[in-house]
């Protein structure tokens, strides 16, 4: 009875190891080629960009194509490998008991090492490869960091609103100033934009714009923008201790209709002076639940990839991985802003539309609308939906718009580096990478000189100045307006760039909690 009960046990134990051994394959392999798809479609990303924008990816108009290639690459592959592997281990041993072929213990030893050895291999690859991929010993090393936002953040007051004006608001898909350097690149991409956007005719802007550290991809573009606070997840504090209790994890902040409902955006404060919101932009909007974040921070419409099918865009619009051309894109703005300025002479009422350009989104595509005319098909992509902002600027300024609507143009980051990318050679390098912009304030001669170097934190509180609103402290979140010339002592800006770089990726469970849960600043 007992030498059934130990032979029970070792065939148990037996095959207990064998399916551990294959569910470390699995997850080997599994992370392996996660690690490699993330480098190849985004290059290095952040933990909090996985959890807030890989879990939201949309098969339709979000990234589709990475939707169905992430379930077959890291799902099905992964598993059909393993269990290939399974299969032919089960038939190999099952042949040797056939054939009564009893292996040296010299030969059995090697042949267990050497699978020993590879399977070690595949895991801490794996492993490796994607823990190097979303920057895993960055956020370790960010979770013993002993600053937190909540001891810099700043509640933006407004003081006065007697002068607000209309805003518009349009973000460049990887709108990098740097790309605008003919002597880099087969021509100035940017030549349309800047001809619609001289000095001359009371365009500025700030020299040397800078992507915040820690962001680069489009929802912390306008995140940091808009709230003046680095994009990162309820996660980021979760085991932490706080007053509020331990945070929720990231994803299922956004599940629940809410996105940062506890902190104060640009949305927010407009909405509040008696603004109409208005958001329009040529994707799907619940990717990397965009438009959880915009109806939570006062855009009370928001236009998307399932607004133009049903106006009846034709296909050869859209783009089937993202959505509708830049081109179609503005000609609804064009119409958009037709109507809100009429609604806003009839009411008093002003409002904030806010576009995202779409066509710069790599892989590129081109559009029947776009003639290619560099070698590199993606020069003349920008050149083209540049053309397309420059029209409606051009547009604005035909009808008089411009006379009491400030427009603010920007870059949402800087140009992604993935493996797939183009410009390696010219941007992996290159120290002077910096976001292009263009701000225009009715009445405003363009003389006046905006403090340069600054990230995307501070062009919070200068939307809020852009607008008309007059500010304490000239500060809102992190960020202090570029029309300000001095920084506040004690702001965050005024930390030397260590102290700041450490601040910016530091977890702040404090902060992040209360933005999340909705107990923050608002």
């Amino acid at each position: 009875m007992s030498g059934r009960i130990l032979h029970a046990t070792r065939r148990f134990g037996v095959v207990l190891a064998r399916l551990l051994v294959y569910v470390l394959i699995w997850a080997g392999l599994a992370l392996l080629i996660a690690g490699i798809g993330i480098r190849a479609y985004w290059g290095e990303i952040s933990v909090g960009q996985m959890l807030l924008n890989l879990v939201t990816v949309e098969p339709d108009g979000g990234g589709g194509s990475i939707v169905w290639m992430g379930i077959l690459g890291i799902g099905v592959v992964p598993l059909l490998i393993t269990a290939g592997i399974a299969v032919g281990q089960h038939v190999r041993r099952r042949r040797r008991r056939d054939d009564d072929v009893v292996r040296p213990r010299r030969t059995q030893w090697i042949l267990r090492t050497v699978s020993t050895a590879l399977v070690a291999a595949v895991v801490v690859g794996g492993t490796t490869a994607f823990a190097s991929a979303v920057g895993m010993g960055d956020y370790l090393r960010a979770a013993n960091s002993e600053y937190d936002l909540a001891d810099y953040y700043v509640e933006p007051t407004v003081t006065g609103d007697a002068d607000k004006r209309n805003l518009v608001l349009i973000y460049l898909e990887s709108g990098e100033a740097t790309l605008a350097d003919a002597q880099l690149f087969e021509k100035d991409a940017f030549v349309p934009l800047k001809a619609a956007t001289e000095a001359s005719d009371g365009w500025q802007g700030v020299d040397d714009l800078q992507q915040y550290e820690g962001g680069g991809w489009t929802m912390a573009g306008l995140v940091s923008t808009q709230c003046g606070v680095p994009l990162k997840g309820s996660g980021a504090g979760a085991g932490s201790s706080s007053s509020d209790g331990p945070a929720e994890p990231a994803e299922s902040a956004t599940d629940s209709g809410s996105y940062l409902a506890g902190t104060t955006c640009l949305g927010d404060v407009l909405d509040e002076h008696g603004y109409t919101n208005v958001f329009l932009g040529g994707a799907n909007a619940s990717f990397a639940a965009k438009d959880t974040f915009l109806g939570n921070h006062g855009y009370t419409e928001v236009k998307d990839l399932s607004d133009w099918r049903a106006a009846g865009e034709p296909e050869s619009s859209f783009r089937s991985d993202w959505g509708l051309s830049d081109e179609r894109l503005m000609a609804h703005a064009r119409d958009e802003i037709d109507r809100l300025h009429a609604e806003a002479e009839t009411t008093g009422r002003p409002f904030n539309l806010s576009l995202l350009t779409l066509d710069t989104h790599e892989p590129v595509h081109v559009y029947d609308y776009c003639p290619v005319d560099t070698s590199n098909e993606v020069t003349s992509v920008f050149a083209c939906s540049l053309t397309q902002v420059a029209g409606f600027v051009d547009h604005m300024e035909e009808q008089g718009y411009l006379e009491d609507t400030a427009v603010v143009i920007m870059g949402d980051h800087l140009k992604h580096m993935s493996a797939g990318d183009a410009f390696h050679e010219q941007l992996d390098d290159h120290a002077g990478r910096r976001i292009f912009n263009r701000i225009r304030i009715p009445g405003d001669d363009g003389t006046s000189t905006l403090r340069p170097g600054v990230d995307q934190l501070n062009m919070f509180p200068t939307l809020l100045e852009a607008a008309g609103l007059t500010l304490e402290g000239r500060e809102a979140g992190l960020g202090v307006s570029a029309f300000s010339p001095d920084v506040p002592t004690g702001s965050a800006q005024a930390l030397d760039p260590a102290t700041y770089s450490e601040l910016l990726h530091s977890h702040s469970p404090r902060f992040y909690t209360a933005a999340w849960s909705g107990d923050g600043a608002r």
